[in-house]
Protein backbone atom coordinates (compact mmCIF):
# COMPACT_ATOMS: atom_id res chain seq x y z
CA UNK A 1 0.00 0.00 0.00
CA UNK A 2 1.23 3.48 -0.81
CA UNK A 3 0.14 5.17 2.41
CA UNK A 4 0.30 3.17 5.62
CA UNK A 5 -1.11 4.50 8.90
CA UNK A 6 -0.28 1.83 11.42
CA UNK A 7 -1.60 3.45 14.56
CA UNK A 8 -5.10 4.56 13.55
CA UNK A 9 -6.35 2.26 10.83
CA UNK A 10 -8.24 3.81 7.94
CA UNK A 11 -11.41 5.05 9.62
CA UNK A 12 -12.76 8.51 8.81
CA UNK A 13 -15.73 10.32 10.34
CA UNK A 14 -17.63 12.64 7.98
CA UNK A 15 -20.10 15.10 9.52
CA UNK A 16 -21.97 16.68 6.60
CA UNK A 17 -25.68 17.36 6.00
CA UNK A 18 -25.53 17.72 2.21
CA UNK A 19 -26.47 14.23 1.01
CA UNK A 20 -24.98 14.46 -2.49
CA UNK A 21 -21.63 15.73 -1.19
CA UNK A 22 -21.57 13.07 1.51
CA UNK A 23 -22.17 10.37 -1.09
CA UNK A 24 -19.41 11.71 -3.33
CA UNK A 25 -16.88 11.91 -0.48
CA UNK A 26 -17.67 8.43 0.82
CA UNK A 27 -17.35 6.95 -2.66
CA UNK A 28 -14.11 8.75 -3.51
CA UNK A 29 -12.43 8.08 -0.17
CA UNK A 30 -13.60 4.46 -0.30
CA UNK A 31 -11.63 3.96 -3.51
CA UNK A 32 -8.57 5.05 -1.56
CA UNK A 33 -9.18 2.33 1.04
CA UNK A 34 -10.73 4.51 3.76
CA UNK A 35 -13.74 3.31 5.75
CA UNK A 36 -16.10 6.24 6.24
CA UNK A 37 -18.58 6.66 9.08
CA UNK A 38 -21.34 9.19 8.42
CA UNK A 39 -23.21 11.75 10.49
CA UNK A 40 -25.67 14.13 8.86
CA UNK A 41 -26.31 16.38 11.86
CA UNK A 42 -24.66 17.79 14.96
CA UNK A 43 -26.33 15.44 17.45
CA UNK A 44 -25.29 12.31 15.56
CA UNK A 45 -21.77 13.68 15.20
CA UNK A 46 -21.48 14.19 18.95
CA UNK A 47 -22.54 10.60 19.55
CA UNK A 48 -19.92 9.28 17.14
CA UNK A 49 -16.92 11.31 18.28
CA UNK A 50 -15.65 8.63 20.64
CA UNK A 51 -16.88 5.59 18.74
CA UNK A 52 -13.48 5.02 17.08
CA UNK A 53 -10.01 6.45 17.17
CA UNK A 54 -10.49 8.03 13.77
CA UNK A 55 -7.61 8.69 11.46
CA UNK A 56 -9.32 11.91 10.38
CA UNK A 57 -12.60 13.78 10.86
CA UNK A 58 -14.20 15.88 8.13
CA UNK A 59 -16.57 18.35 9.78
CA UNK A 60 -18.95 20.79 8.12
CA UNK A 61 -19.63 23.98 10.06
CA UNK A 62 -23.19 24.59 8.87
CA UNK A 63 -25.17 21.74 10.41
CA UNK A 64 -28.98 21.79 10.75
CA UNK A 65 -28.96 21.49 14.54
CA UNK A 66 -25.67 23.01 15.60
CA UNK A 67 -22.32 24.53 14.69
CA UNK A 68 -19.59 22.17 13.53
CA UNK A 69 -17.05 24.39 15.23
CA UNK A 70 -18.44 23.18 18.55
CA UNK A 71 -17.77 19.60 17.41
CA UNK A 72 -14.15 20.50 16.74
CA UNK A 73 -13.83 22.05 20.19
CA UNK A 74 -15.53 19.05 21.84
CA UNK A 75 -13.21 16.60 20.08
CA UNK A 76 -10.15 18.48 21.34
CA UNK A 77 -11.60 18.83 24.84
CA UNK A 78 -11.99 15.04 24.83
CA UNK A 79 -8.28 14.76 23.94
CA UNK A 80 -8.96 13.31 20.50
CA UNK A 81 -5.78 12.89 18.46
CA UNK A 82 -7.68 12.47 15.21
CA UNK A 83 -6.78 14.78 12.37
CA UNK A 84 -9.57 17.30 11.77
CA UNK A 85 -10.39 19.04 8.50
CA UNK A 86 -13.15 21.62 8.45
CA UNK A 87 -15.17 21.64 5.22
CA UNK A 88 -17.27 24.73 4.87
CA UNK A 89 -18.69 27.34 2.52
CA UNK A 90 -17.61 30.00 5.01
CA UNK A 91 -14.48 31.47 3.46
CA UNK A 92 -13.81 34.60 5.50
CA UNK A 93 -10.36 34.74 7.04
CA UNK A 94 -11.95 35.14 10.48
CA UNK A 95 -13.76 31.82 10.02
CA UNK A 96 -10.53 30.08 9.03
CA UNK A 97 -8.65 31.47 12.00
CA UNK A 98 -11.47 30.47 14.37
CA UNK A 99 -11.48 26.92 12.96
CA UNK A 100 -7.73 26.46 13.32
CA UNK A 101 -7.69 28.01 16.79
CA UNK A 102 -10.46 25.61 17.84
CA UNK A 103 -8.16 22.70 17.00
CA UNK A 104 -8.69 21.89 13.32
CA UNK A 105 -5.63 20.84 11.32
CA UNK A 106 -6.87 22.17 7.99
CA UNK A 107 -9.72 24.18 6.47
CA UNK A 108 -11.15 23.35 3.05
CA UNK A 109 -13.60 25.77 1.42
CA UNK A 110 -16.57 24.48 -0.60
CA UNK A 111 -16.81 23.77 -3.44
CA UNK A 112 -13.62 21.70 -3.65
CA UNK A 113 -12.17 19.02 -5.89
CA UNK A 114 -12.40 15.53 -4.41
CA UNK A 115 -8.82 14.89 -5.48
CA UNK A 116 -7.79 17.85 -3.33
CA UNK A 117 -9.76 16.43 -0.41
CA UNK A 118 -7.95 13.08 -0.67
CA UNK A 119 -4.56 14.78 -0.79
CA UNK A 120 -5.40 16.91 2.25
CA UNK A 121 -6.61 13.86 4.20
CA UNK A 122 -3.31 12.13 3.49
CA UNK A 123 -1.39 15.27 4.42
CA UNK A 124 -3.17 15.71 7.74
CA UNK A 125 -2.91 12.00 8.53
CA UNK A 126 0.82 12.03 7.83
CA UNK A 127 1.36 15.01 10.12
CA UNK A 128 -0.74 13.65 12.97
CA UNK A 129 -0.32 9.87 12.91
CA UNK A 130 2.58 8.57 10.91
CA UNK A 131 5.46 7.02 12.84
CA UNK A 132 8.85 8.53 12.20
CA UNK A 133 10.77 6.84 9.42
CA UNK A 134 7.73 5.71 7.42
CA UNK A 135 8.01 6.17 3.70
CA UNK A 136 5.68 6.50 0.72
CA UNK A 137 6.40 4.53 -2.43
CA UNK A 138 5.19 4.55 -5.99
CA UNK A 139 7.06 2.59 -8.62
CA UNK A 140 10.70 3.65 -8.44
CA UNK A 141 9.89 6.67 -6.26
CA UNK A 142 10.39 6.77 -2.50
CA UNK A 143 9.38 9.81 -0.43
CA UNK A 144 10.14 10.42 3.23
CA UNK A 145 7.58 13.13 4.12
CA UNK A 146 8.93 13.97 7.55
CA UNK A 147 12.38 14.58 6.09
CA UNK A 148 11.04 16.27 2.93
CA UNK A 149 13.23 14.01 0.81
CA UNK A 150 12.66 12.09 -2.43
CA UNK A 151 14.60 9.22 -3.97
CA UNK A 152 14.48 7.26 -7.22
CA UNK A 153 16.04 3.83 -6.70
CA UNK A 154 18.05 5.32 -3.81
CA UNK A 155 19.24 8.27 -5.89
CA UNK A 156 18.30 11.57 -4.22
CA UNK A 157 16.10 14.00 -6.15
CA UNK A 158 16.42 17.69 -5.31
CA UNK A 159 12.78 18.83 -5.42
CA UNK A 160 11.57 22.21 -4.21
CA UNK A 161 8.84 22.25 -1.57
CA UNK A 162 6.12 22.93 -4.18
CA UNK A 163 7.47 20.22 -6.46
CA UNK A 164 7.43 17.73 -3.58
CA UNK A 165 3.89 18.79 -2.64
CA UNK A 166 2.88 18.27 -6.27
CA UNK A 167 4.43 14.79 -6.29
CA UNK A 168 2.60 13.88 -3.07
CA UNK A 169 -0.64 15.15 -4.58
CA UNK A 170 -0.17 12.86 -7.59
CA UNK A 171 0.76 9.92 -5.34
CA UNK A 172 -2.33 10.45 -3.20
CA UNK A 173 -4.48 10.46 -6.35
CA UNK A 174 -2.65 7.75 -8.26
CA UNK A 175 -4.56 6.18 -11.16
CA UNK A 176 -7.10 9.02 -11.09
CA UNK A 177 -7.44 11.92 -13.50
CA UNK A 178 -6.74 15.25 -11.78
CA UNK A 179 -7.30 18.68 -13.28
CA UNK A 180 -4.97 21.65 -13.42
CA UNK A 181 -7.59 23.52 -11.41
CA UNK A 182 -7.44 20.88 -8.69
CA UNK A 183 -3.64 21.05 -8.62
CA UNK A 184 -3.71 24.84 -8.39
CA UNK A 185 -6.24 24.78 -5.57
CA UNK A 186 -4.20 22.24 -3.61
CA UNK A 187 -0.85 23.99 -4.01
CA UNK A 188 -2.03 27.57 -3.59
CA UNK A 189 -5.35 27.32 -1.75
CA UNK A 190 -8.81 28.35 -2.87
CA UNK A 191 -7.47 31.25 -4.94
CA UNK A 192 -5.13 29.07 -6.98
CA UNK A 193 -7.55 28.92 -9.89
CA UNK A 194 -8.16 32.67 -10.03
CA UNK A 195 -5.03 33.73 -11.85
CA UNK A 196 -6.45 33.23 -15.34
CA UNK A 197 -3.38 31.27 -16.39
CA UNK A 198 -1.97 27.98 -15.18
CA UNK A 199 1.60 28.63 -16.32
CA UNK A 200 2.77 28.20 -12.71
CA UNK A 201 1.26 24.69 -12.65
CA UNK A 202 2.91 23.77 -15.94
CA UNK A 203 6.26 25.13 -14.71
CA UNK A 204 6.28 23.14 -11.47
CA UNK A 205 5.04 20.03 -13.26
CA UNK A 206 7.68 20.32 -15.99
CA UNK A 207 10.47 20.80 -13.45
CA UNK A 208 9.28 17.91 -11.27
CA UNK A 209 9.07 15.53 -14.23
CA UNK A 210 12.49 16.60 -15.55
CA UNK A 211 14.22 16.10 -12.20
CA UNK A 212 12.72 12.63 -11.75
CA UNK A 213 13.51 11.51 -15.30
CA UNK A 214 17.07 12.87 -15.05
CA UNK A 215 17.89 10.33 -12.32
CA UNK A 216 16.36 7.44 -14.23
CA UNK A 217 12.71 7.47 -13.12
CA UNK A 218 10.04 6.50 -15.65
CA UNK A 219 7.68 9.37 -16.41
CA UNK A 220 4.51 8.32 -14.60
CA UNK A 221 2.57 11.47 -15.52
CA UNK A 222 0.09 10.91 -18.34
CA UNK A 223 -1.38 13.91 -20.14
CA UNK A 224 -5.15 13.51 -20.52
CA UNK A 225 -5.98 15.84 -23.39
CA UNK A 226 -8.45 18.54 -22.51
CA UNK A 227 -8.91 17.26 -18.94
CA UNK A 228 -5.71 17.12 -16.91
CA UNK A 229 -3.24 14.47 -15.79
CA UNK A 230 -3.07 10.94 -14.48
CA UNK A 231 -0.27 9.48 -12.34
CA UNK A 232 -0.02 5.83 -13.30
CA UNK A 233 2.36 2.93 -13.79
CA UNK A 234 0.57 1.97 -17.01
Amino acid sequence: MLFCFKSKGMQILIVEDEASLMESMVSYLGLEGFKCEQASDFRTGVGMLDRHDYLCMLIDLNLPDGDGLDLVKLARENKSESGIIIISARNAIEERVAGLEAGADDYLVKPFHLSELVARVHSVARRTHMDGGEVLRFGAIRVEPEEHTCFVDDKPVDLTRKELDLLLYFMANRNRVVTKEGIADYLWGEYGGDYGSYDFVYTHLKNMRRKLVDVGCPDYVRNIYGVGYKFSLD
